[in-house]
């Protein structure tokens, strides 16, 4: 196995796509073991298609694009923009707020950051907010897309590790909102010492408000319909995912009325690229998933683990390091398909929930996202704002430590995870 892990590095350093990598190396593994039928990694890789529980997947990215295309977006800034116009840092403080009450809808944290620097990353900008500062904030302002329902990661990890997405769901909530607190603190303190002011002086009138959640009244509901649904019954995450469809179709054809022909096209191209690349992705993941399994991989991790310590703490913080270290190489999505299966039997002999760990798995797996070398939405932003890649890693790093401090405190405090799960599925 040592072998075919050298080789997933290197054609990962060579800058090959990361499905390919990973199914070459997981073929790899087949050709030194000639005992194992080489009809397996066919089967595999067709098997893993055919798993019910991801059809959520590729509804819940056709239901987000169908939201962004019905006109929620800019019913959502103008609520974020009353809400924290008169914080310091005006408009960072905007970006963030957009980012967590769109979160329900977008559930990924690329798109979302592509959004928010194509909507504000302009306008801040204009403001005099330098291009490092601006591209930090509305980079990692997206963090809080995958863990606010429906996140993505939350269904992968819940399918990989046979967990309650429903739980998983409930979980992200408390997180979510911690994040986007310290986000907030995290800008107001920079933005002062930056001279960045607020957006607005006057406090919002109750009609401001109230004709504000109106307009963001079906994103804001779109949440909290998913995991009532779930708790009663009513769905199952796939059929839930179903249900999003048409709740954004109907929202946008119907409420909203700005979801047209074109719009409902390019929703759909967009929509067969993104299923296409997660979908590959997984199945070729299975091979290699194979042979990690059939190698005994995480028993072996999970005995050293235990060599070194047995505080469920201190394990639990140096998985978080490590994932880290390679979310810095790697997509977030990637490293939940490919170390759930290690990671999650080595916790559970810890007595560690695994909704707890999930749920820092999947903000670790993020945080990736917004670091070099490879950070997905960190490039996206980079290359709207036309930011170098220096000035952006500088001036985000108060962002960084900041939700650094939200993850390390989510691992000694399981109860933070746990509460809203707990309250609406009853304890584990």
């Amino acid at each position: 196995m040592l072998t075919v892990l050298i080789v997933l590095a290197v054609l990962l350093a060579l800058g090959m796509p990361v499905a390919f990598a990973i199914g070459i190396a997981g073929l790899l593994f087949f050709l030194q073991n000639p005992e194992l039928p080489v009809t397996i990694p066919v089967q595999l890789t067709v098997t893993e298609t055919q798993n019910f529980a991801l059809l959520a997947v590729p509804l819940f990215i056709l239901a987000g694009n169908f939201l962004n295309g019905s006109g929620i977006t800019q019913n959502i800034l103008r609520l974020a923009s009353l809400l924290t116009g008169r914080m310091q840092g005006g408009l960072a403080q905007t970006s963030i707020a957009l980012s967590t009450l769109m979160s329900g809808v977008t559930g990924s944290s690329i798109a979302d950051a592509a959004m928010n620097a194509r909507v504000l990353g302009p306008e801040m900008l204009k403001r005099g907010f330098s291009r490092g500062y601006a591209a930090g904030v509305l980079s990692y302002g997206s963090l809080m897309a995958p863990i606010i329902p429906p996140g993505i990661g939350f269904i992968l990890y819940g399918t990989v590790g046979q967990v309650s997405i429903g739980r998983l769901f409930a979980a992200g909530i408390v997180p979510g909102l911690m994040l986007w607190a310290s986000l907030a603190i995290a800008i107001s303190i920079t933005a002062r010492r930056r001279g960045y002011g607020p957006e607005r002086e006057a406090r919002p009138t109750a009609g401001e408000l109230g004709r504000a959640l109106i307009g963001g009244i079906w994103a804001l509901l779109f949440p909290v319909i998913l995991l009532l649904g779930l708790r009663m019954g009513v769905f199952t995450p796939s059929e839930i995912g179903a249900f999003a469809v048409v709740y954004a179709v109907v929202i946008g054809f119907f409420a909203h009325r700005m979801l047209t022909r074109a719009s409902f096209r390019e929703a759909i191209e967009a929509s067969l690229v993104d299923v296409g690349a997660v979908m590959f992705l997984l199945a070729l993941s299975a091979i290699f998933g194979y042979g990690i399994v059939f190698e005994q991989l995480p028993e072996e991790i999970a005995e050293w683990m235990l060599g070194i310590t047995d505080d469920a703490n201190v394990a639990m913080v140096l998985i978080v390091l490590f994932v880290l270290v390679a979310g810095t190489f790697m997509e977030g999505s990637v490293l939940i398909i490919m170390l759930t299966p290690i990671f999650l039997p080595l916790l559970t002999q810890y007595g560690i929930d695994p909704v707890h760990f999930g749920l820092v798995f999947i903000i670790a797996a993020t945080i990736g996202n917004y670091t070099p070398p490879v950070g997905g939405a960190m490039f996206v932003v980079c290359q709207v704002l036309r930011c170098p890649i220096g000035d952006y890693t500088r001036e985000s790093t108060p962002f960084l430590i900041a939700v650094s401090a939200v993850t390390l405190l989510l691992i000694f405090v399981p109860q933070v995870v746990l509460v809203v799960p707990n309250l609406l599925f009853g304890p584990s």
